[in-house]
């Protein structure tokens, strides 16, 4: 059964898409694209780096140290140097403005 976390508000992304989350241990990036908002592991898949501060553009995350790219929608690979897709985490909107996010 998937339990939803609040861990922000759209405000909170709007100057800067993309945000660290914690969640019991569970490290995510909250990323928005648009009016689109997305949760991903917070680490690349290559080389365990952080994704924070990668490129986003048209539903693509690219890590910042080697340029692997990532589906946001789904985790998967679309460029290496990585090979393994990433884990992906559903988001809801409540209330128009709290972001949750969910874990099993």
């Amino acid at each position: 059964m998937t339990q939803y976390y609040v861990v922000a508000s759209k405000a909170e992304l709007e100057d800067n898409p993309q945000m660290h989350v914690d969640i019991n241990g569970t490290e995510i990036l909250l990323c928005r694209e648009g009016d689109q908002y997305f949760a991903v592991a917070y680490f690349c898949s290559h080389a365990e780096f952080t994704l924070e501060g990668g490129t986003i553009h048209n539903g693509c995350i690219t890590c910042p140290y080697h340029g692997a790219e990532f589906d946001l929608s789904n985790g998967a690979v679309l460029a290496p140097p990585a090979w393994d897709p990433i884990a992906t985490y559903p988001v809801r909107v409540e209330d128009d403005d709290t972001i949750s996010i969910g874990l099993v």
